[in-house]
């Protein structure tokens, strides 16, 4: 295990940049030429991306950039010793040694955990100074090695001496220390999870204080028994993502804060765990999820008010989608069995017939209208669960009722999907509200199950009943109304608007605004009106043209993309034939202004082609694998395949003349066992 550094991965007194970005694209080149990352940009980006969530500078002069990456082919680490340093955002100075971790993405839990000892090594004084007083990379591998070999800590509880579990006779104990448990987390999960828990486990055995950790790193999570949350004072979560389980820890008092805090500060975060603990009015773990919306205020602070709606809405067409394409699908295969015909009787036909009492037409009538009845229903959720879901994006689960209620009532009001984004708004606003009274401790437990869902939907429902109703109701009505008018040159430039939306950013914001607003008319069309069904099939076909056109580029020009890439695009293959759109998405994260541009260009020409050839879809999912709900199918499939190739040629032409003239940048530095 200890291959995972060698004497050509150390740089010893080595000018590497003078910023974070520098650095990092140094190391990402010494691993990439070492021969285990297939590439320097993918590696280099990903590692890049992990810095930018949270800076990796730590105290003591240390700095630890680190990611998982799909060009590394090998778990890794690259060690540089900097003249002069460079800060990585600690705040005791600037960074003299850097360790960059570099992880595969499927990454064995052995290797992660040799990884994660590392970076726990390096909060040890006595280890930082040998590795600043090494004089060759021999002497620093070799440090490595024992630092590795050395027994390793509890991985999941990280203790300064064991919990007293209540007695059976729930007596209480003699006077006793302050108990404390603490949670560590962060987006990777192989180097601050660790760090946060140690520093805070050695702050907290200065205090005198009990201390246990759950790290929910990267490897499997052995959680905190119960009976040592429950026998604790306070708890301490250093996270940068949600906790799991965080429902253990309720009523308790709680300090939270990013992961690097727990690394800069551990001291202050004890200190504060035990103010807290003594403080009848500190802040508590939530008991319930608008509560929780609104304990998590000050942490979301930082957002801007675009990301909070963004992430808001993507929450509610998340959870809608679902019901969508089940429904489409159905529906589409009712057609197929039982004839266009089938939105005319089905419900008679299911209800009054069986499989032992066919109707006239046989089994074939039979499933298709079973088929076009679960479908229809599945679709009826559309609007209710857009709107229950941006609720509950909004207030948690308390929202989802009251959300639900409004979406319902956009549905009778016919103000379709715009109604169902305002009602949802309208009722995660209220019962997030609502969630944020302080009341009596006897009343918290009626408010999540009866209070905010009877005022959440009383002021939600009744305000798109009384005031917002009609008037969404109407400007849906014109919306959709001139959709259907569209036609000629009116109709191929909503096609190229689709198609750009679609190819922008493969799943993201715009994309999935492009699709809902897709399939949220997907159930009004008709034979007579077909219009919904023909942006259906121009959404689908801009979707699928970037990995298609992805996996193409791979086999014009092998030589333009990295081994990693090409075997995504064996796999681009199937994934755009489905309408996945983001099989493209490793592509665009490694050359973005090459691979989005490119893919805009053939998604705008698909798309158009898609609105001219008046192109049908009833699916609002599936490719090429639903073809029996598409109609005009040659056409889609022409609308595509064009498409495709002029985005894999432009990405192709892009990567081979729009580049930057390369320069070796390792010339300048040797590794610290090549130097004399």
């Amino acid at each position: 295990m200890t291959t995972l550094i060698n004497d050509d991965l150390v740089l010893l007194d080595a000018n590497l940049g003078a910023d974070t970005t520098a650095v990092i694209r140094r190391l990402a080149e010494l691993v990439a030429h070492s021969g285990r990352a297939s590439e320097v940009e993918g590696l280099f980006a990903d590692a890049l991306a992990r810095e930018q969530k949270t800076a990796t500078g730590v105290p003591g002069g240390i700095a630890i950039p680190h990611c998982r990456s799909a060009a590394v082919l090998e778990p890794t680490l690259a060690m540089a010793r900097l003249s002069p340093a460079v800060n990585f955002g600690a705040k005791d100075g600037p960074a003299d040694i850097v360790f960059f971790i570099a992880a595969p993405v499927g990454a064995d839990n052995e290797h992660l955990k040799l990884l994660s000892k590392l970076a726990r090594s390096l909060i040890k004084k006595d280890f930082t100074a040998a590795l600043r007083s090494a004089g060759t990379a021999a002497e620093i591998v070799a440090l490595v090695a024992g630092a590795l070999a050395d027994k390793p800590k509890p991985d999941a509880a990280a203790t300064t001496a064991a919990a007293p579990v209540p007695t059976a006779s729930g007596t209480p104990e003699p006077a006793r220390q302050k108990r404390i448990v603490a949670v560590t987390a962060c987006p990777t999960g192989i180097a601050h999870t660790y760090m946060a828990a140690d520093s805070l486990v050695a702050a907290a055995q200065e205090a005198g204080v009990e201390l246990q950790v759950e790290t929910q790193g990267s490897g499997a999570v052995t959680p905190l028994d119960p009976a040592v949350i429950a026998a604790a004072d306070a708890v301490i979560f250093a996270v940068d993502v949600d906790v799991r389980g965080k429902e253990r820890f309720a009523g308790k008092p709680l300090v939270s804060s990013p992961v690097k805090r727990g690394i800069d500060e551990p001291a202050k975060m004890v200190q504060e765990a035990l103010t807290a603990a003594d403080d009848p009015n500190a802040r508590r773990v939530p008991h319930f999820g608008a509560e929780e919306t609104a304990d998590q205020k000050t942490g979301s602070a930082g957002d801007s008010l675009g990301a909070k709606i963004k992430k808001v809405l993507l929450t509610g067409v998340s959870y809608m989608i679902p019901f969508v394409a089940g429904g489409g699908l159905l529906i589409a295969l009712g057609f197929l069995l039982g004839g266009y015909d089938i939105t005319d009787n089905a419900t008679d036909v299911v209800l009054n017939s069986s499989l032992w009492n066919l109707p006239d037409g046989g089994l074939r009538i039979y499933l298709g209208a079973v088929a076009f009845t679960i479908g229809n229903l599945s679709m009826s959720f559309l609007v209710p669960a857009l709107a229950g879901y941006i609720a509950f994006g909004i207030a948690d689960r308390p929202g989802i009722a009251p959300g639900f209620t409004a979406g319902a009532i956009a549905v009778l009001m016919d103000a379709g999907f715009l109604g169902g984004l305002v009602g949802g708004i309208l009722a995660g606003l209220a019962a997030y509200w609502i969630g944020s009274w302080r009341v009596p401790r006897w009343l918290r437990g009626l408010m999540p199950v009866v209070i905010i869902p009877l005022l959440g939907s009383l002021i939600a429902s009744g305000a798109m009943l009384l005031i917002l109703g009609a008037p969404i109701a109407a400007l849906s009505t014109g919306l959709n109304s001139w959709l259907t008018g569209m036609t000629g040159a009116s109709a191929v430039l909503l096609g190229i608007i689709l198609g750009l939306m679609m190819c922008f950013d493969l799943g993201g914001p715009v994309n999935k605004t492009a699709y809902a607003f897709a399939v949220a008319g997907l159930g009004a069309g008709s034979i007579a009106n077909q219009a919904p069904w023909e942006i259906m099939a121009t959404v689908m076909a801009a979707g699928m043209v970037p990995p298609l056109a992805m996996a193409l580029a791979t086999v014009l020009d092998k030589k333009r993309f990295s081994l990693a890439e090409r075997e995504n695009g064996k796999a681009a293959w199937l994934l755009g034939a489905s309408f996945i759109s983001e099989g493209a998405i490793p592509f665009a994260a490694a050359d973005p202004l090459r691979v989005i541009p490119a893919s805009m260009l053939g998604g705008a020409i698909t798309g158009a082609l898609t609105m001219a050839f008046q192109v049908t879809s009833q699916a609002p999912h599936g490719g090429f694998f639903v073809f029996f709900a598409i109609g005009n199918l040659g056409m889609f499939a022409l609308a595509i395949v064009v498409g495709t190739i002029v985005a894999a040629f432009a990405v192709v032409a892009l990567k081979r003349w729009a580049v930057r003239r390369p320069t070796d940048t390792l010339a300048t530095t040797q590794p610290a066992s090549q130097v004399a």
